[in-house]
Formats: structure tokens, C-alpha cells, sequence
């Protein structure tokens, strides 16, 4: 079993002017106790369900840069990255750049996106859901082209909602044979046959019994097309709040470890942890010290 850590919010003790030193603290701490990986989300206003949208939030690419630096081993990406947020060309380059500078660790995490609000605000135009699929799968396509062979290609793209000359990308990622995708989202549809035709990794979120169905729903989309599910990460995001020595937190250690095991029952192989006030290294310590060896063979 692999263990994420998801990085959601930066309201932390000392403002602004605290947040970087805050955050390669974490960091650092993090990669130090083990984890596979490390995520923020690819928000611009914090979420409903995290905390008021007038909350600290991150720019995420630029975000990773700076997390890369303070970390050596944790693969980093976008839990998950909206797909109207950037050009194809854009998204690619960005993930090849982070998997340059951080010597091969970067995902490419992207979905189709949900956050109207927020993309309304800022002037972000918001596309139906059914161009945003289109969007995204076109997106899909171009990094596979892009990532192919030594600098992309020059063969040239022409999408209902993208079109580009020459897929060149130069200098090409250390990550082979493409920087990891993860596409976000259960749809069973549309973003589960997305999963199953252009993605390294899926990323689902519920109960285990919930999981099971995404990954077997996947499983049979990977079976119409002929590739073998197994080449598939199976990833869910699951929220948690260890106790603290001293007080505080909800969920007991045993509690989250039962609760993993359910969830590598149910079929899935990363389980990322979105937990609030990461900012606490005691937080850290309960999953470093307790829960990560406990379920490393799981």
C-alpha cells in the first residue's frame, strides 16, 4: 500500500508571511516519515467542505516548484488539476518542468473540473460539462504525443476544442515512459473510460464498497479496449484527522488503520490523506511513527 499526503488549505498560525517556511516544514517533514507522494489541490478560492473561500489558497503549479525544493523523494502532483485552467501545451510543459527539477517525481493529476464559482470569479470561462470532457480527453491525447519519443513529435493536432501545429517538448521528462497521469473523478461513464484509455492512475473517492464499484466499473472499461486493468494505480482520497499527543483529532490510530485495510480490500493501492492542519507535526508523527508501518504490506 502506498500513502499520499493531500496538502488542503493554508490557513496557518502566522499569516501569509508564515506560509513558506510553514510549508517546507511540512514538506520536508513528510518525505522524512515515508510518503509515497504529495498533493495539493488546483484551486484558486479554498472549497466548500474545507473552509470559507476567503481562506489562504495556492496557486498549485507554482506551489510544486516550491514543494520540490524542499523534498527528495515524494512524487508531486495536483489533487486533481482542472482541466479549463490551461492549454494542453501548457499543462504538459508544466509537468515535464516539475519532473525535471525534481528529478523525476512529478504526476500529472487532471479532471474535468467542477468549481464554477470560483472560475466566474476570476474570469475563467466555464465551459458545459460535456466540452469540458471533450477538453479533457483532448488534453489526454496531446500529452501522450508530447511525452512520446525523445521531444514529442511534429505531427500536428486537430481536436473539436484544440488545435496545435507542433508537439515539441524539449527538454523531455525523466519520468518514462510519460510523467504519471491520474485522472480524477468516478463518473462511470465518461471519466472511468478516460481512465481506462489514456491514464497511469485512477482516482476515486467513498466508502470502500463504493471504491470496489468504481475499480470494478474501470475494470470492465479496461476490458472492452483490451488493456489489462492491472496497469491501472488504483488511488482514493480519503479525509482523515489522526489525534495529536495532547489532545485534538477525531480519528483514533487503530481507527485509520482498520479503515485503510477496508479500503485495500475494496481494491485500492494509494490511499491519499486529505487532512486538515498538516501545519501540526504531531499529525505527522501519529501516521509516520504508527499507521505507515502498520500498513505497508497491506
Amino acid at each position: 500500500m502506498k500513502l499520499g499526503l493531500q496538502i488542503t488549505g493554508f490557513d496557518w498560525p502566522g499569516g501569509p508571511a508564515a506560509i513558506a517556511p510553514t510549508l517546507a516544514r511540512v514538506v520536508r517533514q513528510a518525505d522524512d516519515l515515508g510518503f509515497d507522494s504529495i498533493w495539493v489541490m488546483d484551486h484558486f478560492f479554498q472549497i466548500r467542505g474545507v473552509g470559507p473561500e476567503t481562506d489562504p489558497m495556492l496557486e498549485g503549479w507554482t506551489t510544486l516548484g516550491f514543494m520540490a525544493a524542499h523534498s527528495s523523494r515524494a512524487r508531486l502532483g495536483l489533487m486533481v488539476g482542472g482541466v479549463h485552467y490551461r492549454y494542453p501545451g501548457l499543462w504538459v510543459k508544466a509537468a515535464t518542468t516539475l519532473d525535471i527539477l525534481s528529478g523525476g517525481r512529478a504526476w500529472l493529476g487532471i479532471g474535468a473540473a467542477w468549481n464554477e464559482s470560483e472560475s466566474r470569479s476570476l474570469g475563467f470561462p466555464f465551459p458545459p460539462l460535456a466540452d469540458r470532457f471533450e477538453m479533457l480527453e483532448e488534453t489526454l491525447q496531446i500529452s501522450h504525443a508530447m511525452f512520446s519519443g525523445e521531444r514529442g513529435t511534429e505531427a500536428a493536432f486537430n481536436g473539436r476544442q484544440y488545435q496545435a501545429g507542433r508537439l515539441l517538448n524539449s527538454p523531455q521528462s525523466l519520468s518514462r515512459p510519460r510523467v504519471p497521469i491520474m485522472v480524477g473523478g468516478g463518473g462511470e461513464k465518461k471519466t472511468l473510460r478516460l481512465v481506462a484509455r489514456y491514464a497511469d492512475a485512477c482516482n476515486v473517492f467513498g466508502s470502500p464498497e463504493a471504491i470496489a464499484r468504481k475499480y470494478e466499473i474501470l475494470r470492465t472499461h479496461c476490458e472492452a479496449i483490451g488493456r489489462d486493468p492491472d496497469e491501472i494505480e488504483r488511488s482514493t482520497l480519503q479525509n482523515v484527522d489522526p489525534i495529536t499527543p495532547g489532545g485534538g483529532g477525531r480519528d483514533s490510530v487503530a481507527r485509520i488503520v482498520d479503515r485503510i485495510g477496508d479500503l485495500a480490500d475494496a481494491g485500492a493501492q494509494h490511499v491519499i490523506l486529505g487532512m486538515p492542519d498538516a501545519f501540526e507535526a504531531g499529525r505527522l508523527d501519529v501516521i509516520g511513527r504508527d499507521i505507515l508501518p502498520a500498513i505497508r504490506d497491506l
